[in-house]
This record gives C-alpha cells, structure tokens and sequence, in this order.
C-alpha cells in the first residue's frame, strides 16, 4: 500500500508535468496557465453547486428517515473531484470532471461497492443496526409504533 501510494505522488505529478510542458509547446504557455486557471474556477464552482446539492438530498434523506449511504459516497466522490480539480493538471483535471458526471460516479460508486463488499462488518443488532445497514425501507420504518423505554440496572444490594 505505502508502494502504490508513493508511485501515485510520484508519477501522477511528473506525467503532468510533461503534459503541461508538451502543452505548452504545442500551444504556448500563456494558453496553458489560462487552461490551468479556468479548470481549477470552473471545476471548484461545479464542485461547490453539486456538493451544495448533495448536502441538501442527505437533509432530505435523514428528515424523511432514510439511510444516505449512496449519497454520502456521491459527497465523498464530488469532494475528491474538487480536490483534484483545484490541483494543476491535465489528468487530474480530466479525473476530477469524471468525477462530477453523475452517470461516471454511478460507475465508480458501482465499483467502490464491489471492492469493499464483505470487507466491512456491521455490528449490533435491532432497528438502529438495521437503519445504518440500510436493510429496512422507509416505508416499513413509518409504519412501526415508537415505545419509549427507561431502564435502570439492579444490583443485588437493591434487592434487599
């Protein structure tokens, strides 16, 4: 892991460097600082209106009674995708548009799910395990009748 992760912040930044070098002679280096410009302030503001919007359905989500999950995962994507817009590149810059097409992340959200399905335990049990797990619809969760309960522990002192 600590191998994959040092070749990422080391050949992602060099191959975008020759990109933006080649870029730059092919065109001119005022070209590619203004590409550089546009793509971080357009992608930053794509990122914000989207994250803005996902914000809001995971408001919805939690107020109608509703796990988030795929919508947490579509914040946590949109998120990178901001990172990675705000940093200069051409492949970053690519990554991070992807990022912000719904139908792209539904790909990656698809794969994410796949690679993580059966790494990840869920423990507890009852209707709370069952809500975060995102096993019972809402539908079934308006219908149950809410008890409130107050407990207190008896030790056998209390007993006498």
């Amino acid at each position: 892991m600590l191998f994959r992760l040092i070749l990422l912040f080391t050949i992602v930044p060099f191959a975008e460097l020759v990109l933006l070098l080649w870029l730059s002679d092919v065109t001119s280096w005022q070209f590619t600082v203004l590409l550089v410009l546009v793509t971080g302030v357009v992608g930053a503001w794509l990122a914000r209106l989207q994250g803005w919007q996902t914000w809001q359905k995971i408001q919805r989500q939690l107020s109608s009674g509703e796990a988030p999950a795929g919508t947490l995962v579509d914040a946590l994507l949109i998120f990178v995708a901001g990172a990675l817009l705000l940093t200069p590149g051409i492949l970053t810059d690519a990554v991070g548009f992807s990022l912000l097409i719904p139908p792209a992340r539904a790909v990656i959200k698809k794969w994410l799910s796949a690679k993580f399905r059966g790494s990840m335990v869920m423990q507890g049990q009852g209707v709370a395990a069952q809500f975060w797990a995102g096993t019972q619809n809402s539908q079934n969760r308006h219908n149950e009748q809410i008890i409130e309960v107050q407990a207190t522990h008896k030790t056998d002192s209390d007993n006498d």
